[in-house]
Protein backbone atom coordinates (compact mmCIF):
# COMPACT_ATOMS: atom_id res chain seq x y z
CA UNK A 1 0.00 0.00 0.00
CA UNK A 2 1.44 3.38 -1.07
CA UNK A 3 1.27 6.08 1.54
CA UNK A 4 0.02 9.54 0.59
CA UNK A 5 2.39 12.48 1.18
CA UNK A 6 1.42 14.62 4.13
CA UNK A 7 -0.42 17.85 3.29
CA UNK A 8 1.78 20.89 3.58
CA UNK A 9 0.57 22.97 6.51
CA UNK A 10 -0.34 26.59 5.87
CA UNK A 11 1.79 29.04 7.85
CA UNK A 12 -0.84 30.55 10.18
CA UNK A 13 -0.95 34.14 11.34
CA UNK A 14 2.59 34.44 12.68
CA UNK A 15 4.01 32.65 9.66
CA UNK A 16 2.18 34.89 7.25
CA UNK A 17 3.34 37.99 9.08
CA UNK A 18 6.92 36.77 8.98
CA UNK A 19 6.79 35.92 5.29
CA UNK A 20 5.15 39.22 4.43
CA UNK A 21 7.66 41.20 6.49
CA UNK A 22 10.58 39.50 4.78
CA UNK A 23 9.12 40.14 1.32
CA UNK A 24 8.54 43.82 2.07
CA UNK A 25 11.95 44.24 3.70
CA UNK A 26 13.60 42.87 0.57
CA UNK A 27 11.62 45.44 -1.42
CA UNK A 28 13.04 48.23 0.75
CA UNK A 29 10.20 48.88 3.21
CA UNK A 30 11.81 50.31 6.35
CA UNK A 31 8.65 49.51 8.36
CA UNK A 32 8.11 46.07 6.86
CA UNK A 33 6.70 44.37 9.97
CA UNK A 34 4.19 47.14 10.62
CA UNK A 35 3.14 47.22 6.96
CA UNK A 36 2.67 43.45 6.87
CA UNK A 37 0.47 43.64 9.95
CA UNK A 38 -1.66 46.40 8.41
CA UNK A 39 -2.14 44.37 5.25
CA UNK A 40 -2.98 41.16 7.12
CA UNK A 41 -5.59 42.99 9.20
CA UNK A 42 -7.10 44.34 5.99
CA UNK A 43 -7.13 40.90 4.37
CA UNK A 44 -8.92 39.47 7.42
CA UNK A 45 -11.18 42.56 7.85
CA UNK A 46 -10.20 42.89 11.50
CA UNK A 47 -8.98 45.78 13.66
CA UNK A 48 -5.29 45.54 14.63
CA UNK A 49 -6.07 45.13 18.34
CA UNK A 50 -8.12 42.00 17.58
CA UNK A 51 -5.66 40.32 15.23
CA UNK A 52 -4.28 38.12 18.01
CA UNK A 53 -7.79 36.70 18.57
CA UNK A 54 -8.30 35.66 14.94
CA UNK A 55 -8.25 32.04 13.84
CA UNK A 56 -5.79 31.08 11.13
CA UNK A 57 -6.95 32.47 7.77
CA UNK A 58 -8.57 30.31 5.14
CA UNK A 59 -7.09 29.86 1.65
CA UNK A 60 -8.97 32.81 0.14
CA UNK A 61 -7.92 35.17 2.92
CA UNK A 62 -4.34 33.96 2.70
CA UNK A 63 -4.28 34.57 -1.05
CA UNK A 64 -5.77 38.03 -0.60
CA UNK A 65 -3.01 38.85 1.86
CA UNK A 66 -0.29 37.57 -0.46
CA UNK A 67 -1.72 39.65 -3.31
CA UNK A 68 -1.63 42.74 -1.09
CA UNK A 69 1.98 42.04 -0.10
CA UNK A 70 2.95 41.61 -3.76
CA UNK A 71 1.25 44.87 -4.74
CA UNK A 72 2.93 46.73 -1.88
CA UNK A 73 6.33 45.26 -2.71
CA UNK A 74 5.80 46.39 -6.30
CA UNK A 75 5.41 49.99 -5.15
CA UNK A 76 1.76 50.58 -4.25
CA UNK A 77 1.36 52.39 -0.90
CA UNK A 78 -0.19 50.20 1.78
CA UNK A 79 -2.61 53.03 2.61
CA UNK A 80 -3.90 53.09 -0.96
CA UNK A 81 -4.32 49.32 -0.91
CA UNK A 82 -6.33 49.36 2.29
CA UNK A 83 -8.07 52.68 1.62
CA UNK A 84 -7.31 53.96 5.12
CA UNK A 85 -4.66 55.73 7.17
CA UNK A 86 -4.38 56.65 10.84
CA UNK A 87 -3.50 60.20 11.83
CA UNK A 88 -3.20 60.90 15.56
CA UNK A 89 -6.52 59.46 16.84
CA UNK A 90 -8.44 59.72 13.56
CA UNK A 91 -8.89 57.04 10.89
CA UNK A 92 -9.00 58.53 7.42
CA UNK A 93 -10.08 57.32 4.00
CA UNK A 94 -7.28 57.79 1.45
CA UNK A 95 -6.56 56.73 -2.09
CA UNK A 96 -5.15 57.90 -5.43
CA UNK A 97 -5.24 61.65 -5.82
CA UNK A 98 -4.51 62.63 -2.22
CA UNK A 99 -1.34 62.89 -0.15
CA UNK A 100 -0.98 60.19 2.49
CA UNK A 101 -0.71 61.89 5.92
CA UNK A 102 2.71 61.53 7.53
CA UNK A 103 3.61 61.04 11.21
CA UNK A 104 5.68 64.24 11.26
CA UNK A 105 2.58 66.27 10.41
CA UNK A 106 1.01 65.02 13.65
CA UNK A 107 3.43 67.32 15.49
CA UNK A 108 2.17 70.30 13.48
CA UNK A 109 -1.39 69.53 14.56
CA UNK A 110 -0.23 69.00 18.12
CA UNK A 111 1.09 72.56 18.20
CA UNK A 112 -2.22 73.90 16.85
CA UNK A 113 -4.19 71.77 19.32
CA UNK A 114 -2.21 73.18 22.24
CA UNK A 115 -2.78 76.75 21.03
CA UNK A 116 -6.52 76.04 20.86
CA UNK A 117 -6.61 74.44 24.30
CA UNK A 118 -4.90 77.51 25.75
CA UNK A 119 -7.67 79.65 24.25
CA UNK A 120 -10.41 77.34 25.55
CA UNK A 121 -8.89 77.58 29.04
CA UNK A 122 -9.36 81.35 28.76
CA UNK A 123 -13.01 80.94 27.79
CA UNK A 124 -12.43 81.57 24.07
CA UNK A 125 -13.91 79.36 21.35
CA UNK A 126 -11.06 79.08 18.82
CA UNK A 127 -11.49 79.77 15.11
CA UNK A 128 -9.07 77.69 13.03
CA UNK A 129 -8.29 77.68 9.31
CA UNK A 130 -6.49 74.71 7.72
CA UNK A 131 -5.04 75.83 4.38
CA UNK A 132 -4.25 73.09 1.81
CA UNK A 133 -6.12 70.47 3.84
CA UNK A 134 -5.62 67.57 1.39
CA UNK A 135 -7.34 64.53 2.91
CA UNK A 136 -8.65 66.69 5.77
CA UNK A 137 -6.33 64.95 8.23
CA UNK A 138 -5.27 68.04 10.15
CA UNK A 139 -8.76 69.56 10.36
CA UNK A 140 -10.40 66.28 11.37
CA UNK A 141 -7.79 65.61 14.03
CA UNK A 142 -7.97 69.08 15.53
CA UNK A 143 -11.76 69.16 15.84
CA UNK A 144 -11.66 65.66 17.35
CA UNK A 145 -9.25 66.86 20.06
CA UNK A 146 -10.76 70.34 20.53
CA UNK A 147 -14.50 69.79 19.89
CA UNK A 148 -15.42 73.41 20.64
CA UNK A 149 -13.16 74.78 17.90
CA UNK A 150 -14.77 76.21 14.78
CA UNK A 151 -12.63 74.75 12.01
CA UNK A 152 -12.49 75.74 8.34
CA UNK A 153 -10.55 73.71 5.77
CA UNK A 154 -9.51 74.81 2.27
CA UNK A 155 -8.57 72.61 -0.69
CA UNK A 156 -8.25 73.31 -4.41
CA UNK A 157 -7.48 69.97 -6.09
CA UNK A 158 -10.65 68.07 -7.15
CA UNK A 159 -9.38 64.59 -6.23
CA UNK A 160 -8.15 65.69 -2.81
CA UNK A 161 -11.47 67.47 -2.25
CA UNK A 162 -13.29 64.19 -2.81
CA UNK A 163 -11.33 62.57 0.01
CA UNK A 164 -11.62 65.61 2.27
CA UNK A 165 -15.41 65.65 1.89
CA UNK A 166 -15.52 62.00 2.91
CA UNK A 167 -13.25 62.45 5.92
CA UNK A 168 -14.82 65.65 7.19
CA UNK A 169 -18.44 64.57 6.81
CA UNK A 170 -20.17 64.87 10.17
CA UNK A 171 -17.17 66.43 11.94
CA UNK A 172 -18.51 69.98 11.94
CA UNK A 173 -15.55 71.22 9.88
CA UNK A 174 -16.58 73.64 7.14
CA UNK A 175 -14.84 72.66 3.89
CA UNK A 176 -14.16 75.46 1.39
CA UNK A 177 -13.29 74.41 -2.18
CA UNK A 178 -10.88 76.87 -3.73
CA UNK A 179 -7.46 78.49 -3.75
CA UNK A 180 -5.87 78.94 -0.32
CA UNK A 181 -4.53 82.32 -1.49
CA UNK A 182 -8.08 83.76 -1.45
CA UNK A 183 -10.38 81.26 0.32
CA UNK A 184 -12.12 81.45 2.77
CA UNK A 185 -13.46 84.94 2.11
CA UNK A 186 -14.77 87.35 4.72
CA UNK A 187 -12.66 86.04 7.62
CA UNK A 188 -9.81 88.55 7.67
CA UNK A 189 -8.74 89.35 11.23
CA UNK A 190 -11.17 86.84 12.75
CA UNK A 191 -9.00 83.71 12.96
CA UNK A 192 -7.09 82.49 16.02
CA UNK A 193 -4.99 79.74 14.43
CA UNK A 194 -3.90 79.14 10.84
CA UNK A 195 -2.32 75.74 10.29
CA UNK A 196 -1.04 74.45 6.98
CA UNK A 197 0.94 71.63 5.40
CA UNK A 198 1.34 73.13 1.93
CA UNK A 199 3.33 71.68 -0.97
CA UNK A 200 6.87 72.65 0.00
CA UNK A 201 9.41 70.29 -1.55
CA UNK A 202 12.04 71.96 -3.74
CA UNK A 203 12.00 70.54 -7.25
CA UNK A 204 15.75 69.96 -6.93
CA UNK A 205 15.03 67.31 -4.28
CA UNK A 206 12.87 65.16 -6.57
CA UNK A 207 15.67 62.60 -6.92
CA UNK A 208 15.65 62.12 -3.13
CA UNK A 209 11.93 61.32 -2.94
CA UNK A 210 11.02 57.64 -2.85
CA UNK A 211 9.93 56.18 -6.18
CA UNK A 212 6.73 54.89 -4.51
CA UNK A 213 5.78 58.45 -3.55
CA UNK A 214 6.56 59.95 -6.96
CA UNK A 215 4.67 57.20 -8.79
CA UNK A 216 1.52 57.34 -6.67
CA UNK A 217 0.98 60.59 -4.77
CA UNK A 218 0.04 63.86 -6.48
CA UNK A 219 3.02 66.03 -7.36
CA UNK A 220 0.91 69.15 -6.85
CA UNK A 221 0.77 68.29 -3.14
CA UNK A 222 4.53 67.78 -2.91
CA UNK A 223 6.51 70.29 -4.98
CA UNK A 224 6.36 74.09 -5.15
CA UNK A 225 9.06 75.60 -7.32
CA UNK A 226 12.83 75.56 -7.28
CA UNK A 227 13.17 76.25 -3.55
CA UNK A 228 9.80 74.79 -2.51
CA UNK A 229 8.48 78.15 -1.33
CA UNK A 230 6.48 79.35 -4.34
CA UNK A 231 3.09 78.83 -2.70
CA UNK A 232 4.39 79.60 0.79
CA UNK A 233 5.35 83.11 -0.35
CA UNK A 234 1.65 83.73 -0.99
CA UNK A 235 0.39 81.89 2.08
CA UNK A 236 2.46 83.93 4.57
CA UNK A 237 0.71 87.26 3.81
CA UNK A 238 -2.58 85.39 3.41
CA UNK A 239 -2.25 83.99 6.94
CA UNK A 240 -1.36 87.47 8.21
CA UNK A 241 -4.64 88.81 6.79
CA UNK A 242 -6.71 85.99 8.27
CA UNK A 243 -5.26 86.10 11.78
CA UNK A 244 -6.22 88.53 14.51
CA UNK A 245 -3.44 90.24 16.44
CA UNK A 246 -1.91 87.56 18.66
CA UNK A 247 -3.15 84.76 16.41
CA UNK A 248 -0.78 81.88 15.63
CA UNK A 249 0.54 80.47 12.36
CA UNK A 250 1.73 76.84 12.32
CA UNK A 251 3.32 75.80 9.01
CA UNK A 252 5.11 72.59 8.03
CA UNK A 253 8.20 72.87 5.83
CA UNK A 254 11.13 70.94 4.42
CA UNK A 255 14.25 70.67 6.62
CA UNK A 256 16.19 72.57 3.94
CA UNK A 257 13.99 75.62 4.68
CA UNK A 258 14.87 75.94 8.37
CA UNK A 259 16.50 79.32 7.70
CA UNK A 260 14.78 80.53 4.52
CA UNK A 261 11.22 80.24 5.87
CA UNK A 262 11.85 82.13 9.14
CA UNK A 263 13.67 84.75 7.05
CA UNK A 264 10.66 85.03 4.78
CA UNK A 265 8.38 85.54 7.79
CA UNK A 266 10.71 88.17 9.23
CA UNK A 267 10.81 90.06 5.92
CA UNK A 268 7.01 89.99 5.72
CA UNK A 269 6.91 92.28 8.76
CA UNK A 270 3.70 90.96 10.33
CA UNK A 271 5.16 88.38 12.71
CA UNK A 272 6.60 88.10 16.20
CA UNK A 273 8.07 85.12 18.07
CA UNK A 274 9.09 83.29 14.90
CA UNK A 275 10.33 79.90 16.01
CA UNK A 276 11.42 76.78 14.15
CA UNK A 277 10.65 73.31 15.53
CA UNK A 278 12.21 69.88 15.00
CA UNK A 279 10.41 66.60 14.42
CA UNK A 280 11.05 63.41 16.41
CA UNK A 281 14.15 62.65 14.32
CA UNK A 282 15.66 66.03 15.20
CA UNK A 283 15.15 67.47 11.71
CA UNK A 284 13.72 70.96 11.28
CA UNK A 285 10.04 70.41 10.42
CA UNK A 286 7.67 73.30 11.13
CA UNK A 287 7.56 76.95 12.08
CA UNK A 288 5.31 78.94 14.42
CA UNK A 289 4.81 82.69 14.43
CA UNK A 290 2.50 85.12 16.21
CA UNK A 291 0.60 87.80 14.29
CA UNK A 292 1.71 91.28 15.28
CA UNK A 293 -0.73 94.02 16.19
CA UNK A 294 -1.30 96.29 13.18
CA UNK A 295 0.22 99.21 15.07
CA UNK A 296 3.46 97.24 15.43
CA UNK A 297 3.86 96.00 11.86
CA UNK A 298 7.40 96.39 10.54
CA UNK A 299 7.73 96.77 6.80
CA UNK A 300 10.28 94.32 5.39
Amino acid sequence: MTSRPADRRRPGLSGLLGQGSQRLARAGDESAAATARILLCHALDVEPARLILCPDPGPDQEQRYRDLIDACAAGRPAQYLTGRAWFRSVRLAVGPGVLIPRPETELVVGEAVQACRDLVARGIRPVVVDLCTGSGAMAASLVCEVPTARVHAVELEPEALRWARRNLLGTGVQLHPGDARTVPAGMDGRVDVVMTNPPYLPEALADEVQDEVLANEPGSALFSGADGLDLVRDLVPRAARLLRAGGILVMEHDPSQQHSLPALLTADGHWDRIRDHADLTGRSRFVTAVRRDEGEVVEG
